[in-house]
């Protein structure tokens, strides 16, 4: 009875310690002491129940530990900032596969009744899922697979098709759990399904199937954990599913999109009545000595950062930048887009590394209203998220995307290498404005540049 009431305290304890991690993790401020807090607690969670289930040889959990962290280390220690997308994507695959594996491992050893069955399959179902779909996800985000969606005649019908076959499949698998052939069905139906939902869905909304696939990733453990009957796995993965949800909602209402319309529709498949218009116009090139010129005059700037300065790596430039601003008697803020970058809360993390204060990250609802009182907005990279076809041109794929709104601003410096697209494949209107002034090049290179015309 005191083992067990141990282990139950240790576990409400983990539990508490995942609520206050994750309700951290909503704030710039406290979101590297949440990680902190929530690894503590899964440490917690992890080494009471290994100790709980009386295991007496460790050697192969102690060697997947040593194999798994140092992998984990290394792996962490050599990403560049510009691949934690793929990184997340990896992460969700691997939740996925280890949730598929537990469930498929709780078949061994036990003689389930009906309600562990259906936990069962939904576990291995879900966690299949979230593994092929992530890894998709993961090619698109790389670009080792097109960006763009890829869809073909007949494919709904398909994937309902598909859905049907895989019911059937864990139908019968719960009615035989004793012939393997069902299981092995519903692991390859699944594994299907996962590449079937997200090759239709277009790069520009992988921030939205990120966040999407971290849920499923929850919604899996938390199966799981009903299969092999681990309360603090239903509660973690509850928790991660949880907010996976709301972290997707909240960025489909930043596209003004539903859930369902970005499963179901990439960006780049419209009609060709619904095809936005050839956008025409000359662009105005400037140089960085010209850029300095009224930056030096400018008493309030606004900088909004893209994918395009995660490439460059131009987080500590533009920092540095910040810097001279101020001590030149402007005002500089940043102006957040949800979706920008390719992961949820990108270009934040970028911003939080280079020592960026968090008082001076903005959300597009509080910068939009006061953007025409601006003397100068900077546009670091970013392209969808400031594209005023959201607003002007109905028969854009975007159009009623909330965005921000930088042609408003009094003078908008575009630092671009080329006048390609965005990530949605998308003609920019924005570059031929006559308050816009493009710097071609490198965005490290450029600002570096205006920084040495202010010392």
């Amino acid at each position: 009875m005191g083992i067990e009431l141990l282990v139950n305290l240790s576990y409400v304890a983990a539990a508490v310690l995942f609520i206050f991690g994750l309700k951290m993790l909503g704030s710039p401020a406290t979101a590297r002491k949440g990680n902190l807090v929530s690894a503590l607690g899964m440490f917690i969670a992890v080494v009471i129940t290994l100790l709980d289930q009386s295991i007496i040889d460790y050697k192969w959990i102690l060697a997947g530990v040593v194999a798994g962290g140092a992998i984990g280390a290394l792996v962490a220690r050599r990403v560049e900032m510009t691949g934690m997308p793929e990184m997340v994507a990896l992460f969700n695959g691997f939740g996925g596969i280890a949730s598929l594996f537990v469930g498929w491992a709780a078949l061994y050893g036990m003689d389930a009744n009906t309600f562990q069955l259906i936990t069962i399959v939904l576990s291995i179902l879900i966690g299949g899922v979230t593994f092929s779909g992530s890894m998709i996800a993961w090619g698109k985000l790389s670009e080792r697979i097109a960006g763009k969606p890829m869809v073909f005649g007949g494919q709904r019908i398909f994937n309902i098709l598909l859905i049907v076959a895989i019911i059937a499949a864990s139908a019968m698998f719960t009615l035989n759990p004793a012939t393997p052939i069902y299981l092995y069905v519903v692991i390859g139906l699944a594994l299907l399904l996962g590449i079937m939902l997200v090759i239709p869905i277009g790069g520009a909304d992988m921030p939205v199937v990120i966040s999407l696939l971290n849920s499923y990733s929850g919604l899996a453990a938390c199966a799981a954990g009903l299969a092999i009957n681990n309360i603090i796995l239903i509660v973690a993965g509850a928790l991660v599913g949880a907010s996976g949800i709301i972290l997707t909602q909240i960025m489909c209402k930043a596209m003004n999109r539903s859930l369902s319309n970005v499963l179901f529709s990439g960006f780049s498949a419209v009609s060709a009545t619904g095809a936005a218009a050839k956008i025409e116009g000359e662009a105005k090139a400037m140089t960085a000595e010209d850029a300095y010129y009224v930056l030096e005059a400018a008493a309030s700037v606004v900088i909004v950062p893209g994918y395009g300065m995660a490439v460059a790596q131009a987080q500590h430039v533009v920092k540095e930048l910040q810097e001279l601003l101020e001590k030149n008697g402007a005002e500089v803020v940043y102006a957040i887009h949800p979706v920008a970058g390719r992961m949820p809360g990108h270009m934040n993390v970028l911003l939080a590394e280079a020592d960026v204060s968090y008082d001076l990250l903005l959300e597009m609802d509080a910068v939009n209203p006061r953007m025409e009182t601006f003397d100068v907005a900077i546009v670091i990279g970013a392209n969808d998220v400031v594209n005023p076809a959201a607003r002007e041109m109905e028969g854009s794929p975007i159009y009623g995307m909330p965005v921000i709104n930088v042609d408003m601003a009094r003078n908008v410096f575009v630092m671009k290498r080329s006048m390609a697209s965005g990530f949605a494949g998308i003609d920019n209107p924005l570059f031929f404005k006559e308050n816009t002034r493009m710097l071609f090049g490198d965005a490290k290179e450029m600002l570096g540049n205006i920084i040495k015309a202010f010392n």
